[in-house]
């Protein structure tokens, strides 16, 4: 087992306005989740932070449609999240709200950092104003043609036809996506900007330092860079955010009625919540290992999960903020990017209810199989269509046909003709050999794919070792021994036994309450439940002969016919 380390995990935090659909969930807590898994099996601390995204206009019209105050629906929105996550398994040492305390402080305290850099300048600006709605429209809230593609429906921050940025007064023929009214103007408005244009050398040289990078999120952050960074408002004329204050804590003149702007105070809510959990383990200093380089930090590897929408804003705007301050924070090693999961080659939307969201999952089917699922069709390379078809073949396949048949298999046998104990007798041959070949090359394999944090590829060597054991058992034939030559027999079951169990031990980071049934019905102690290395010895004789073991219920029921085709009427199946 290699050297202990540290390692902050984040992902990229849910925003407030309603249970997240499984594209979220792939492309950012899914795998975060399972990359922590795996470390903390490895031995090393890892620590997984992530929390609600509650400020900004989205929660404000979502508040007004409910009828509730703002706070008291992201009071409940936060729960209804924090229960889908603890429904999907997701690991969290910690689940904050960027609504809390810490966060705001943190905020302003950044923010007065950055003035007092240089980095901050008051200006007048012009911002579109929605004279139906009475309110200046945030960016995203303003839409029309994109001036440099022709794209109708581009939003007033970033066209999502040809990925450019925008200011909302760069659109042609701009109308309010909150009412659809065009009676729409230009007013001057004053704001802070953050000053990115002159950190543009140095976050340039930050990017293209970052070797630990899949080459999805550099390409995105150099495609930013080299369009040129752009001084960003980072305040709105809103009232649900962090309050504008002066640096001695009172409200800073002229920004009264004004927050900052949630992409300014959302990344921030990582540190927030981190000093929320050191609090929580009654370490108020705990946090600072992780985010201050002069604490300890800079021998932290900082990993962060996100899908590529959120890419330029982790790489250009959050590190600005920390290397602008001018102070020892912890910038990201690692940033894994994963494009979309489409749903039928369209998009899945929280705003349109378009797809299957974690809530409605979790009512269909127990989240390993979509944690399976989504974990080996994780999109990577592409975006990567989820169909019920593609769902139902890999759950039947994999889980039931694959893994759950080898487990009912050896167990049950075990249980008949063994007593139900890890039999004696016997000694290792040819079968045995052949999987002790298989176990060397592929374990290390699927140790390799989970450092690199390819998550397809872990997923497909480990169906690859469960499919192994499965030749094995063919190979090995103790059900064809057990009639002329018992203590043969006995040594494949134990073969067969000692790889349930560690069949069920490498599924623990994907698949949890299946890995931790199997391992229950073995009598497999917490503490022998780590991961495998590299070069472990001893793998198919590590269970103690004579061990009761139980055999489990049924891990996996398939999904029928029926079932899909009910499900594609529920939620539809055809390309929209």
């Amino acid at each position: 087992m290699a050297d202990s380390r540290k390692i902050l995990i984040t992902s990229a935090l849910p925003y407030i306005n309603g249970v997240k659909h499984l594209g979220n969930l792939a492309g950012s807590m899914l795998p975060a989740d399972v990359y922590a898994r795996v470390m903390r099996l490895m031995g090393h601390e890892a620590l997984y932070i992530c929390a609600t995204d509650e400020h900004g206009t989205p929660a404000e019209l979502a508040a007004q449609e409910a009828g509730m105050s703002v706070q008291e629906y992201c009071d409940e929105q936060y729960e209804v999240q924090r229960a889908a996550g603890e429904g999907f398994a997701l690991s969290y040492d910690w689940f904050g709200r960027s609504s809390r305390p810490a966060n705001h402080a943190l905020t302003q305290q950044f923010a007065h950092a950055l003035e007092a850099a240089g980095l901050i300048e008051e200006r007048v600006s012009q911002q579109v104003y929605s004279i139906d709605d009475g309110r200046f429209l945030p960016d995203r809230y303003v839409e029309g043609t994109c001036p440099h593609c022709g794209f109708e429906k581009a939003r007033g921050d970033q066209c999502d036809n040809c990925g450019r940025l925008l200011d909302p007064t760069d659109l042609k023929d701009p109308y309010s996506a909150v009412s659809g009214s065009k009676a729409v103007e230009v007013r001057d408005t004053r704001h802070l900007f953050l000053l990115q244009s002159q950190m543009q050398d140095r976050i340039r040289d930050w990017v293209e330092a970052s070797d630990d990078w899949p080459q999805l999120a550099k390409s995105i952050a150099l495609k930013w860079l080299d369009e040129g960074l752009r001084d960003r408002a980072i305040t709105r004329d809103l009232s649900w955010g962090v309050p504008v204050t002066s640096p001695d804590g009172s409200p800073r003149p002229g920004f009264e009625d004004k927050v900052f702007y949630v992409w300014f105070d959302a990344p921030i809510e990582y540190i927030a919540a981190t000093q929320e959990w050191a609090a929580s383990i009654d370490n108020d200093d705990a946090w600072k290992g992780f985010w201050r380089t002069d604490e300890g930090a800079d021998e932290t590897e900082y990993v962060q999960f996100m899908g590529k929408d959120n890419v330029a804003f982790h790489t250009v705007s959050f590190p600005a903020t920390l290397l602008g301050s001018g102070q020892p924070w912890k910038t990201v090693d690692k940033l894994k990017a994963f494009n979309w999961i489409t749903w039928y080659g369209g998009k899945f939307s929280t705003s349109q209810k378009r797809g299957v969201f974690m809530n409605q999952a979790l009512d269909l089917l127990p989240a390993d199989y979509w944690r399976w699922y989504l974990t080996a069709n994780a999109p990577e390379g592409s975006d990567a269509a989820f169909t019920w078809e593609g769902f139902q073949a890999a759950v039947n396949s994999d889980l039931a046909n694959v893994l759950g048949n080898f487990v009912n298999r050896i167990t049950k046998y075990c249980a008949s003709k063994f007593d139900g104990v890890v039999p004696d007798g016997g000694e290792p041959g040819e079968a045995e050999a052949w999987m002790a070949q298989e176990l060397k090359t592929r374990l290390a394999a699927l140790s390799d794919h989970y450092e690199k944090m390819e998550f397809r590829k872990a997923a497909a060597e480990t169906r690859a070792i469960w499919a192994a054991g499965n030749e094995y058992l063919t190979k090995a034939e103790p059900w064809v021994k057990y009639k002329t030559d018992k203590d043969a027999a006995a040594s494949g079951v134990r073969t067969g036994l000692n790889l349930a169990a560690l069949f069920g031990v490498i599924a623990q980071p994907i698949i949890p309450g299946a890995a931790a049934k199997i391992l229950d019905a073995l009598n497999i102690p917490e503490t022998n439940r780590t991961w495998p290395g590299a070069e472990d010895t001893g793998l198919m004789d590590a269970l103690p002969r004579g061990l009761e073991i139980t055999p489990p219920n049924v891990l996996f029921q398939k999904i029928e016919d029926d079932e899909v085709t009910e499900w594609t009427d529920t939620f539809g199946g055809e390309e929209v």
